[in-house]
């Protein structure tokens, strides 16, 4: 047990592979959530306002309903691999490709978290803003979207623990994330325990320190509502 312990992790500094893994996943989860959003948020908005009567962004619209019915329609795995061999086969960083394989990915899920959002807020919420002369975008940002993140943010945290675990395929193109760094430490010493158990803890880990922020988040959020 000692041994095998040692030829994971001391010989020859193979907790460098854990550790640079480690971070690789950060990054790309991290990046990714932010693109995710932010797809996802202009998404939604493009979306609710496009069932208005007589609104000229109808077209993008169906642009949207497209794009939310391949990415939903199509494995993750998938996708990375024809940014990575097809799409953006001329960008040299893996870690871009990864962020935009899985900010893409995420960006459809994240719209319709965000469009149910928008459509739980009462829409005399939309009037008030207009009445107080505010432009349509003034008030879905200064009123309806920050009501709309209150109710879904558990489902949002849900997606961002998501994202990080799907980084976990990011070895099939030429990154070391975590999982790779661990299948590579294996495939170096033939001993699976170690090697495998710690990737899945480190990921248990993150997880769980995420769910922890989330619930304080949530908590804070909920206090403010009672004042």
């Amino acid at each position: 047990m000692v041994r095998n312990f040692e030829k994971t992790f001391i010989t020859d500094d193979r907790y460098k592979f854990f550790i640079n893994g480690l971070g690789n996943t950060l990054k790309i989860a991290a990046l990714a959530v932010i693109l995710g959003i932010i797809i996802g948020v202009i998404v939604a908005v493009v979306k609710v306002n496009a069932t208005e009567k007589h609104s000229k962004i109808k077209w993008l619209n169906k642009i949207f309903t497209v794009y939310i019915a391949i990415i939903r329609g199509t494995p993750v795995v998938v996708q990375l691999m024809i940014m990575y061999y097809i799409i953006l086969k001329n960008v040299e960083s893996t870690i871009v490709v990864a962020v935009l394989a899985f900010g893409i990915n995420s960006g459809a899920y994240v719209a319709e978290i965000v469009r149910a959002g928008i459509m739980a807020v009462d829409r005399g919420q939309m009037e008030a803003g207009r009445s107080l002369g505010l432009t349509r975008l003034q008030t879905m940002l200064h009123i309806i979207l920050p009501q709309a993140v209150k109710n879904i943010l558990p489902a949002l945290g849900n997606e961002f623990i998501t994202v990080i675990k799907e980084t976990s395929i990011a070895g099939y193109i030429p990154i070391i994330d975590l999982t790779k760094a661990g299948d590579i430490v294996r495939s170096r010493t033939y001993e699976p325990f170690f090697a495998l158990i710690i990737v899945a803890v480190i990921y248990f880990i993150v997880v769980w320190i995420l769910t922890l922020g989330l619930r304080a988040l949530e908590r804070r959020l909920a206090r403010s509502d009672r004042r």
